[in-house]
C-alpha cells in the first residue's frame, strides 16, 4: 500500500517502465506478504544501448532460497510459539531455479569472455560464488556500471547483483568448479545444514577431468566491498542539508513473530495508498502525520540533500533497499556493543569524497551503521526504504514522500490501478485510514517500538 493496492483475484495490471538512461540487473517482484519468497520474483535485464564492456557471451545466474513449506504457512505457524524459542528454518539453496545439489554445467570455450549476472532473489540467505582458477572483475553492481575491480569472489545479500566479466582460460584440459556457497549470518553453522555448498561445474571439454584446488579461508580471498568499488560516471560526495537518522528496533509480544521498524513505529500497511493519500490531500500531503502512524512516512523537500544514518544495533545484519533510486554509500562503522556479543567490531570506513559508490542496495552489519546520501531529485516519487529480508513483512521499513506538491501538479494515476483498488474494496483518496483531515478512524493501533 506504498504506491498502489495491488492486483485483484482474477484481475490484471501492466507496468509501463521508463528505462530512460539504467541499464543493467534487477528483478521483478511481488510486495504483498512474503509472497516473493513463494516464486513472485523474476530476472529483468536492461540492456545498454551501447555495449561499454566487450565480452562474447552473457550468462544469467540467480541465487534463490527455498522455505521446506510456503512461507505463509511457516508464518501462521510461528505465530502461535513464544518468541524466545522461535525455530530455525534451514533452507535449500536454488540455482537458477533448480535445487543446487543437482550440479549444473556452464559450457565454457576457450578465450572467450564471458558476462556473468548474478542476483540473489532470495529472501533472508546469502550467497557466495567463486569460480577457482580464474579471475574475476565486477563491472557493474546493483544497475550501477564500475570501473572493473578484480575479485576472487562474490558475496551477495538478498536484492543485490552483480555483473562480473570472466576470461576463459587457453586449454580445455580440465574442467572447473562453480562454488556455490549460501551462509546466514544470523545462523549459527551446523554440518549439512549450514552453510550450506552447491558445486556447479565450469565445462570446457566433455568428459575432462575436475580441476581441483586446495579450499582458502575467505579472508585470504579479495571480495567487492563498497569501500573498493567505484562507478564509472564519477559523480562528487554531495554534502548533507538534512540528516535522517534511523535506528533498527523491535517489540518482542511474547508469542509469535517479533515486530520490526526503523524508528518509533513498525511499518503496516493503511488503507489508503500512500502515493494516492500524496495525490489528493493538498497542503496536508505535507504533513506526515496524515499518511497514519504506521505508514512511518518521511516528507523530503525538492532538490535537497538527504542522508540517511542508518543504525543496528544487534546481532543480525541486513540488506537496506531504497525504491526509486541509487544512493551514494559515504560511511561504515560500528554501534552497538559487539565485543560484549563475542561479535567482530565493524571497521569505520569513510568513502573516498570525489566518487562515492552508488548502488540501491547496501549491507547494514550487525552492531554497525550506514550513512547513505542521495538528492531529492525526483518531485512526486513515494519509496518504501526497507530490510530485503522477511523483516519487511515484520516491520522494517520507511516511506519516503518527495514534494508532494508537485507530484499532485504532474501525476496522472493509471484508471487500471484506481480500478484495482476499488475491486479490493480500499479507497482511493483521503488520508491514510481513506478520511478527510487527521481523522485516522479505522486505522488499527500502530505498533510502538
Amino acid at each position: 500500500m506504498v504506491t498502489e493496492c495491488g492486483i485483484p483475484p482474477g484481475g490484471q495490471y501492466t507496468y509501463m517502465i521508463d528505462t530512460g538512461e539504467q541499464h543493467g540487473l534487477y528483478f521483478i517482484h511481488g510486495h504483498y506478504g512474503l509472497e516473493m519468497s513463494e516464486g513472485l520474483r523474476a530476472p529483468f535485464i536492461i540492456q545498454e544501448k551501447e555495449q561499454s564492456t566487450e565480452y562474447d557471451e552473457d550468462i544469467l545466474l540467480t541465487l534463490e532460497d527455498w522455505g521446506q513449506q510456503p512461507e505463509g504457512e511457516l508464518i501462521e505457524r510461528l505465530k502461535q510459539v513464544s518468541t524466545d524459542s522461535l525455530p530455525n528454518d534451514y533452507k535449500t539453496g536454488l540455482v537458477n531455479g533448480i535445487n543446487g545439489n543437482i550440479s549444473q554445467t556452464v559450457q565454457f570455450e576457450c578465450n572467450r569472455r564471458y558476462r556473468i549476472r548474478v542476483l540473489n532473489i532470495g529472501l533472508d540467505q546469502s550467497f557466495k560464488v567463486q569460480i577457482p582458477g580464474h579471475t574475476m572483475h565486477v563491472i557493474e553492481a546493483d544497475g550501477v556500471t564500475t570501473k572493473p575491480l578484480r575479485v576472487d569472489g562474490l558475496d551477495l545479500a538478498p536484492g543485490q547483483r552483480y555483473s562480473v566479466i570472466v576470461q576463459a582460460l587457453e586449454s580445455d584440459e580440465f574442467n572447473y568448479g562453480l562454488n556455490v556457497t549460501m551462509h546466514a549470518d544470523f545462523l549459527d553453522p551446523v554440518p549439512g545444514l549450514t552453510p550450506r555448498y552447491y558445486p556447479q561445474v565450469i565445462e570446457y571439454r566433455k568428459g575432462a577431468p575436475m580441476r581441483e584446488y586446495a579450499q582458502q579461508s575467505d579472508d585470504a580471498l579479495v571480495w567487492p566491498d563498497d569501500f573498493t568499488l567505484e562507478p564509472r560516471d564519477e559523480c562528487e560526495m554531495g554534502s548533507a542539508d538534512r540528516v535522517i537518522e534511523l535506528n533498527k528496533r523491535n517489540y518482542l509480544p511474547g508469542m509469535g513473530l517479533p515486530y520490526y521498524g526503523l524508528g518509533n513505529t513498525s511499518y503496516a500497511s493503511v488503507r489508503v495508498p500512500t502515493m494516492l493519500s500524496a495525490l489528493t490531500m493538498g497542503d496536508l500531503a505535507r504533513d506526515p502525520l496524515v499518511y497514519g502512524p504506521q505508514s512511518s512516512v518521511i516528507v523530503l523537500n525538492y532538490m535537497e540533500n538527504v542522508e540517511l544514518v542508518v543504525r543496528n544495533g544487534m546481532n543480525r545484519s541486513h540488506p537496506m533497499h531504497v525504491h526509486s533510486r541509487v544512493f551514494q554509500v559515504v560511511e561504515r562503522g560500528p554501534w552497538g556493543d559487539a565485543q560484549a556479543m563475542g561479535k567482530r567490531v565493524v571497521p569505520l570506513q569513510v568513502a573516498r569524497p570525489n566518487n562515492p559508490m552508488r548502488r540501491d542496495t547496501v549491507v547494514l552489519p550487525e552492531f554497525g551503521y550506514i550513512k547513505l546520501r542521495f538528492k531529492a531529485d525526483l518531485p512526486g516519487a513515494v519509496s518504501i526504504v526497507h530490510c530485503h529480508t522477511e523483516h519487511l513483512a515484520q516491520g522494517m521499513a520507511v516511506v519516503l514522500v518527495e514534494a508532494p506538491r508537485v507530484l499532485q501538479q504532474n501525476a496522472r494515476v493509471p484508471q487500471a490501478l484506481l480500478d484495482n483498488c476499488r475491486a479490493l474494496g480500499f479507497p482511493i483518496s483521503g488520508n491514510g485510514a481513506g478520511n478527510q483531515g487527521y481523522d485516522l478512524t479505522g486505522l488499527p493501533p500502530a505498533i510502538a517500538l
